[in-house]
């Protein structure tokens, strides 16, 4: 990206602003939605739920997340990637599909949040359960069919951009920043970049429109979440989703440059974590990162304990409460994973590792 003048400054941010006002009330909208035709929330504040943490500070709350859209058009302004061009006329058929859809899905969630077993797979689900782990097999945040269905890969974008109000995709590209950061300089082409647990696919397509002739590919363990993200970047005949577990993964030894990782470790047992660490670290080249996006944990963010204590109130994440006071750095460090630097954008924490 060039230089721009104030005037094409001016009209940037005026643009992104409104955009990004339109997404948030849009998704802020079907949060409340959900609120309203579910029974089974614990919302922040209210009984039974109670942080050890404190109440929740709102104003710290929104002044993250106003934080990191002005940290995410900083980010175009210095040219590490171009504006999201999201909020199209043409796309309003297809969001208002995926909105039906959600509204839809809110019913069945509701009742397995109330029922409070919401722990395996849809027993309709025509899927040989057998080859996934046990920890893999479950309805984290309650979702229909888990990972494990057409349809809940179809929903699942739009259940997380509702749970924060329009603002994951923004915190997912506070990990491209420092994607842009890494290979600054270099050619594209001889750049090759693994994400890894890419779901639907929507990171990967973030990343590919900004940098198209990355040698980027994806693993996967749901079939029908890397079929998903075939269709989505499909567009770069280039790049591969592969069918694989985090802990071992199909690939070789010292191949990557780059690996990235949105969301996955919050989701992982803890004696799963250190084994994928090790695997990142076997599958870098010498010298090569791990940019690790996921939930902030305890003490990253001044009044902003008391979200991440009620998240596992609210929803179904079996190993988040673990996560939250997990010693990461550690267990990084033992698979000589180092850490070079950290970002906190919102409720997503960010942090660059360089492999041995």
């Amino acid at each position: 990206m060039g230089m721009l003048n104030e005037t094409e400054l001016a009209f940037g941010r005026a643009r992104y602003a409104v955009a990004q006002g339109l997404r948030s009330a849009w998704y802020g909208a079907h949060y409340l939605a959900a609120l309203r035709m579910g029974s089974g929330y614990v919302r922040p504040g209210e009984a039974p739920f109670k942080a050890q943490s404190g109440p929740l500070d709102t104003r710290a709350l929104r002044k993250a997340f106003l934080d990191l859209f002005a940290y995410d058009r900083s980010n175009v302004e210095a040219g590490l990637y171009p504006p999201p061009s999201d909020v199209r006329l043409r796309d309003l058929s297809r969001a208002i599909q995926s909105s039906r859809a959600f509204l839809k899905d809110v019913p069945d969630v509701d009742s397995r949040r109330n029922d409070r077993r919401g722990n395996e797979v849809n027993k309709s689900n025509s899927i040989n359960t057998e080859r996934y782990p046990s920890y893999y097999k479950q309805n984290f945040h309650y979702q229909s069919d888990g990972w494990l269905s057409d349809d809940s890969a179809r929903i699942y974008d739009m259940q997380v951009e509702t749970l924060f109000t329009g603002a994951a995709d923004a915190m997912r590209r506070a990990a491209l920043a420092e994607i842009a950061r890494e290979i600054a300089g270099r050619d594209q082409r001889s750049v090759s970049l693994l994400d890894l647990a890419c779901g639907t696919g929507r990171f990967l397509a973030q990343t590919m429109r900004a940098f198209p002739r990355l040698q980027a590919s994806g693993i996967e363990l749901s079939p029908n979440y890397a079929e998903r993200a075939r269709q989505v970047v499909s567009k770069w005949h280039h790049l591969e989703i592969i069918e694989g577990a985090a802990e071992t993964m199909p690939l070789d030894d010292n191949s990557q440059d780059i690996i990235v990782s949105v969301y996955l470790f919050h989701e992982l047992p803890p004696r799963i974590r250190p084994l994928v660490f090790q695997e990142i670290s076997r599958v870098l080249k010498s010298g090569g990162v791990f940019v690790f996006a996921d939930s902030l944990q305890l003490g990253d963010t001044e009044g902003l304990d008391a979200i991440l204590e009620y998240f596992p109130e609210g929803f179904h994440e079996p190993y988040y409460k673990g996560y939250l006071s997990a010693d990461l750095e550690s267990e990084m460090k033992e698979a000589s994973l180092t850490l070079e630097r950290t970002k906190f954008a919102f409720l997503t924490k960010i942090q660059v590792f360089r492999n041995a």
